[in-house]
């Protein structure tokens, strides 16, 4: 992750309009897949000043992604006229965060998600019902998905360097014509794997690992019918203890 900082020096006569445009304005921007949160703040001590605060996957994602997209076009259009009020605008990396720990981390890291993902296929290809669907599963398919879960829930971003990133993982649904009675098997199983492999069971742990097992795998199941059309490309979102990253069907 990178976070950009834009820095605004407004003149106090222009400052309801500049805060109205910003209002329509992180509308947009925070419906780009690329954009993962985003503050405006106002100082106190010099109220002239204002911090605009945008998290983005990565400078490139922004820079070669957001700006060439139609997000961007619409976020433009609303802060164009305070383009001659910025002071900086840069790229930062971050290198001391806050103490809490990402649910990776939390759940035990990626031996905690190459567990889970054995005992969860060994469970899958002997059930009826969605065992089919993996009966010529490649014997790297469990790590790979362990490696998906990894990065997901913060971990280090294997999937996106080394396994072709969102547009792989899609590419596994593509016109499989997956059913709502598959994915609840799915969803169950996985559950069941979660207890036997031993990943943490404080309710909050548990509640942000069903809320992203629900939201990807009813994605998973839209994307698979016929004449879907997801978007192409996308980050491989990032899950926290909160609320879900934004997705456009």
């Amino acid at each position: 992750m990178i976070v950009e900082y834009i820095r605004y020096r407004v003149p106090p006569e222009a400052a309801g309009e500049f805060e109205a445009a910003y209002r329509r304005a992180v509308v947009p921007l925070g419906e780009a897949p690329q954009c993962l949160g985003h503050e405006l703040s106002r100082c106190v001590d010099e109220p002239a000043c204002y911090v605009l605060r945008i998290e983005w996957t990565s400078a490139e994602d922004h820079l070669n992604g957001f700006r060439n997209s139609d997000h961007f076009a619409a976020f433009f259009a609303e802060i164009k006229p305070y383009v001659s009020a910025i002071e900086e605008m840069r790229h930062y990396e971050q290198l001391i965060t806050k103490t809490e720990p990402t649910l990776y981390e939390w759940a035990g890291g990626a031996a905690a998600f190459e567990r889970l993902t054995e005992v969860f296929y060994g469970h899958v290809l002997a059930d009826d019902l969605i065992g089919p669907l993996f009966a010529g599963m490649s014997p790297d398919h469990p790590r790979h998905v362990a490696i998906w879960l990894s990065e997901v829930f913060g971990g280090p971003g294997r999937y996106t360097r080394e396994l072709g990133g969102y547009p792989r993982m899609l590419a596994h649904h593509l016109n499989r014509h997956l059913s709502e009675e598959q994915r609840r098997r799915w969803v169950s199983l996985l559950m069941d794997a979660a207890e036997e492999a031993g990943l943490p069971g404080d309710p909050e742990f548990r509640a942000a690992f069903a809320g992203y097992i629900e939201w990807g795998t009813r994605i998973a199941v839209q994307n698979s019918q016929p004449g879907a059309t997801p978007p192409a490309e996308a980050p491989v979102p990032r899950w926290g203890w909160g609320v879900a990253p934004p997705y456009q069907p």
